[in-house]
């Protein structure tokens, strides 16, 4: 089978409980971020602002896996300190509700990061 070329087909790959949860993750980042644009980057779903990763989903087969560069999760360390996580990602079960406040919160973070950042250039 081919890699996906859309978050579409990424989606699609998926048992149909995985698909449900990756559609809310990605509507979550949608709403945080309506000015991103959808890509797949390192073969995963990927949001990208003014060319700039803003942040990455993946699904997996225990968990959703979500990736808002080292500094979407320090910023959240206190929140994000009950999942599995390793630089710059962090797991959350698919066995429990996903945390679409706290994805919310941290797209929200990269997207002022990303447009302060623009703004000092």
């Amino acid at each position: 089978m081919s890699k996906p070329t859309t978050i579409d087909e990424y989606i699609s790959t998926f048992d149909k409980e995985t698909q449900v949860i990756l559609n809310e993750v990605r509507q979550t980042i949608q709403k945080a971020a309506p000015d991103s644009t959808e890509t797949i980057g390192y073969g995963m779903p990927n949001y990208k602002l003014n060319g700039k990763n803003l942040v990455y989903f993946a699904g997996y087969k225990g968990h959703i896996g979500f990736y808002a560069t080292p500094t979407g999760h320090g910023a959240f360390v206190k929140e994000l300190s009950k999942y599995k996580q390793g630089k710059g990602s962090v797991q959350f079960p698919i066995g429990e509700p996903m945390p679409l406040d706290l994805i919310t919160k941290i797209v929200k973070y990269r997207v002022k990061e990303e447009l302060t950042k623009a703004k000092k250039k």
